[in-house]
C-alpha cells in the first residue's frame, strides 16, 4: 500500500492526473486518474487542437474556429458546384469539344491567376497585416464572386474563356489575401510561440471539413446535375451561410494590438470622456467591411517632400517640432495628415504621432456639434481648423498630445492593450532633419 505521496502532475487542463507514491517496500507506485471518455476526447484534442489547448491559444480561438469550420464547409460545397460548371464549360461530356481547346482554356486561367497573384501582393501586401480582419472577409467575398462567375460561365460559351480567366484572377487574390491574413490571425492566436502548431492544426481541421463536404458532394452532385434552378438555389443558400459565418468569425477575433481602426475608436472615446474602452468592445466596434471613415486620411512614414513644399512650411515645422522624433503636417485642401518619422523612431513615437493625428480628426468631426463640451484647448484647436491656421493646428494638437499621451498609454496598457508593437501601416521613409539645415533651400 502506498504511504508517502512524493509527486502529483496534471496533463494541462484535460483532467488527466498522475500521483507517485513511495511504498513501505521502497517501491514507486504510480496512480493514474483518467476522467470518463478522456481517452477519446484527448485523441481528438491531440489531432485537431494545438498542444496545451486552451491555455496555449487566445481566448477567441474556439469561437473563431467554429465559424471558420462552418464557412469552410459552405465554401467547399459551392466550390464543387463551380468545378462541375467549369468541367462542363471546357467540354467534358461534349463530343464536339477538343482536348486542345480545353487545355488552352486551363492554361490561360492559370496564367492570368499567376499574374493576378503577383499584382495583388505588390499592390496590397503591406496592408494585409494592418487590417487582417477586413482583408480576411474581403478574400472570402472575392471567393464567392469567383465561384459565381464559374457557375455562370457555361451559359455564355463565346465568353467562357474570358469569364474563367477573370474568375482565376479573383481566386488568385483570394489565395494571397486569405493566406496572408490567416497567418496574421494565427500569430494572434498562438500564445506560446506555437504558431506552427496552431497553423498545422488549423490545416487539419480544414482538411476534415473538406472531407465531410466531399462526402456530401458525392451524394449531391448526381442529384443536381442538369438542374440549373437547384444549382443556383444551393449556391445562394451556401453563399449566404459562407458570408455570415465569415463575418461572425472575423468579428469574434479580439486583437490586443493597435491598428489605425482600433486606435481611432479608442482615441475618439478617450478624447470625448477620458474613458478607455475594453479590448473586446473596440474589436466589436471595429469595421470589417468598409475602411474606417475619418475627416483626414493619415499617412504615416511618408517622404519629407509631402510636408515641406515652401519656406513657410519649414518655419512652421521649426516652431512646433523642436525636439520631436516625428514631423506632422496637415494638408487642409486634400484632407490628409502626413507624418514623417525619424530614422530612430520607435513604436511609442509612431503611436504618439498617430495620437496627435487622431486628435485633429476628433476635433474636426465634432467641432460643430460638441464644441461647447470640449476642453478649452480643443476649442482653440477647433477655431484654428475653422480659420485654416495650420501653425495653430499643429502647435495646439502637438502640445496637447505630448502632455496627455503618457496617461493614455498607461491606461490602455492597464486595460489589456499591447503597445510593444503596432500595425499602423507605416511606409518605409525615414529621415534625419536639422532645422537649421532645413532653412537652406539647397538642402531640400
Amino acid at each position: 500500500m502506498p504511504e508517502i505521496r512524493i509527486c502529483r502532475e496534471n496533463y494541462g487542463s484535460s483532467g488527466m492526473k498522475k500521483e507517485y507514491f513511495q511504498t513501505t517496500n521502497d517501491d514507486l507506485q504510480v496512480v493514474k486518474q483518467v476522467p470518463p471518455l478522456t481517452s477519446v476526447s484527448q485523441f481528438f484534442r491531440d489531432v485537431f487542437l494545438p498542444q496545451g489547448y486552451p491555455e496555449s491559444v487566445s481566448s477567441d480561438y474556439l469561437q473563431y474556429q467554429i465559424w471558420d469550420t462552418i464557412q469552410a464547409f459552405a465554401s467547399s460545397i459551392t466550390g464543387t458546384l463551380a468545378s462541375q460548371a467549369v468541367l462542363k464549360g471546357v467540354g467534358v461530356g461534349d463530343e464536339s469539344a477538343t482536348i486542345l481547346a480545353a487545355t488552352m482554356t486551363w492554361i490561360l486561367k492559370d496564367g492570368t491567376g499567376m499574374i493576378g497573384r503577383i499584382w495583388f501582393a505588390w499592390l496590397k501586401g503591406s496592408s494585409l497585416d494592418c487590417d487582417a480582419k477586413r482583408w480576411r472577409l474581403f478574400a472570402d467575398m472575392m471567393n464567392d464572386l469567383a465561384i459565381f462567375m464559374k457557375i455562370l460561365a457555361p451559359s455564355f460559351p463565346h465568353l467562357f474563356t474570358g469569364i474563367i480567366c477573370v474568375a482565376g484572377v479573383f481566386q488568385a487574390i483570394v489565395g494571397v489575401a486569405g493566406g496572408a491574413t490567416r497567418a496574421a490571425l494565427t500569430l494572434h492566436q498562438a500564445r506560446r510561440n506555437n504558431m506552427a502548431d496552431v497553423s498545422a492544426k488549423d490545416g487539419s481541421q480544414e482538411t476534415l471539413v473538406n472531407l465531410a463536404a466531399l462526402l456530401c458532394s458525392l451524394v449531391m452532385i448526381p442529384l443536381v446535375t442538369g438542374h440549373e434552378i437547384i444549382i443556383w438555389t444551393l449556391y445562394v443558400l451556401f453563399t449566404f451561410l459562407h458570408l455570415y459565418a465569415n463575418y461572425s468569425a472575423v468579428t469574434a477575433v479580439v486583437m490586443e494590438t493597435l491598428n489605425m481602426a482600433r486606435l481611432h475608436i479608442l482615441a475618439s472615446h478617450y478624447f470625448e470622456d477620458t474613458t478607455i474602452l475594453p479590448v473586446s468592445v473596440v474589436n466589436y466596434l471595429e469595421p470589417v467591411v468598409w475602411p474606417t471613415r475619418m475627416k483626414f486620411d493619415i499617412k504615416l512614414g511618408v517622404s519629407m517632400s509631402n510636408i515641406c513644399r515652401s519656406s513657410e512650411d519649414i518655419d512652421i515645422l521649426r516652431s512646433v517640432y523642436k525636439d520631436s522624433s516625428y514631423l506632422l503636417n496637415v494638408d487642409l485642401k486634400r484632407r490628409t495628415i502626413f507624418i514623417v518619422l525619424n530614422e530612430r523612431s520607435t513604436v511609442e513615437n509612431e503611436l504618439l504621432s498617430c495620437y496627435q493625428a487622431e486628435l485633429i480628426n476628433f476635433v474636426m468631426e465634432r467641432k460643430v456639434k460638441f464644441l461647447q463640451n470640449l476642453d478649452s484647448r480643443l476649442q482653440a484647436l477647433a477655431t484654428a481648423l475653422d480659420d485654416g491656421d495650420v501653425q495653430g493646428i499643429l502647435s495646439i494638437s502637438y502640445n496637447y498630445s505630448v502632455n496627455s499621451i503618457l496617461y493614455f498609454m498607461d491606461s490602455i496598457v492597464k486595460n489589456g492593450w499591447k503597445t510593444d508593437r503596432a500595425l499602423l501601416c507605416s511606409e518605409e521613409w525615414r529621415a534625419i532633419w536639422d532645422f537649421n539645415g532645413l532653412s537652406d533651400k539647397k538642402v531640400l
